[in-house]
Formats: C-alpha cells, sequence, structure tokens
C-alpha cells in the first residue's frame, strides 16, 4: 500500500487545478482508505492522506479495459436525468460524511454510470476509477439510483 497527500486548496486561483489533478489520481490508482482534514490558514484548504495500490499493480479481479464516458455532449435525455441523480446522490453523500463531492465520485466516473447503465453492484469493476472500496461503500445506493430513473 502506498499513500499520498494531496492539498486542494479553495481559491479560485487554484481549485480547478487541483481537483483536475486528484481527478487524475483517482483515475489511476485504487484508493483502499482514506482521511481527510479541513485546514482553515490564511489560505483555507483540504488536506488529503490517500492509501492506495497502482491499478496496474493492483490485485486485479477486474476487466480490462474499463469503461470510461469522454464527455457529457453526447447524452440523451435518460442519461441526463441519471447524470442528474446521481450528482444529487453524490452531493447529498458527501455532505453527510462531510468530504468534498469527489472523493465520493468524479464527475467522469458519474457521467460513464450514466452512460453504461451498470444493473449490478458488480458491474461497477466496469467503470474506470470504481475500485473495492467506493463499490462496497456507494454501489448499492448507485444502483438504486439507476433503477429508480
Amino acid at each position: 500500500m502506498k499513500v499520498k497527500v494531496l492539498k486542494v486548496r479553495l481559491s479560485d486561483e487554484f481549485i480547478y487545478s487541483d481537483q483536475k489533478m486528484l481527478d487524475v489520481f483517482l483515475a489511476e490508482n485504487n484508493v483502499l482508505k482514506f482521511e481527510s482534514a479541513f485546514v482553515k490558514e490564511e489560505e483555507s484548504y483540504w488536506s488529503v492522506i490517500l492509501y492506495y495500490e497502482e491499478l496496474k499493480s493492483a490485485v486485479s479481479d477486474t476487466k480490462t479495459p474499463k469503461y470510461s464516458a469522454e464527455n457529457d455532449s453526447e447524452l440523451n435525455p435518460d442519461e441526463i436525468k441519471i447524470l442528474d441523480s446521481l450528482k444529487l446522490w453524490r452531493s447529498e453523500k458527501a455532505k453527510d460524511q462531510n468530504l468534498p463531492v469527489y472523493f465520493i465520485a468524479s464527475n467522469k466516473e458519474l457521467l460513464s454510470i450514466a452512460k453504461y447503465k451498470p444493473a449490478k453492484k458488480e458491474e461497477l469493476r466496469d467503470i474506470k476509477g470504481f475500485g473495492k472500496h467506493k463499490i462496497e461503500n456507494y454501489g448499492e445506493e448507485i444502483i438504486e439510483i439507476l433503477e429508480s430513473v
């Protein structure tokens, strides 16, 4: 298990690039657990400790290649409803757990779910960025959302 410490600064100048860096890291690695703390200093930020395995070296019971949607410009009306429902769920989950939304799932992961529409929790393995941790913690809820929309 490897450890990575990241800082997500909240100022307009840095938030986009810091979130992008985190999204890329999450897509390329299997996060086993994480810790976060909000630091309020001269410049407020989230300090994040990620315990992870690289996807290429992780024990692989997943299929390759993983499904990954590239953009939301090609969504049909049903997929837009699914994506909106997933984003609402993610916001509520992040608020309940006092975490930034991208810890729950990145926009790209939600977009991939909306397009791929997995029918079973296990099929979430096909979504790039979804490892054992996310599937165990959020899989059932995501499938329930897909079934209800």
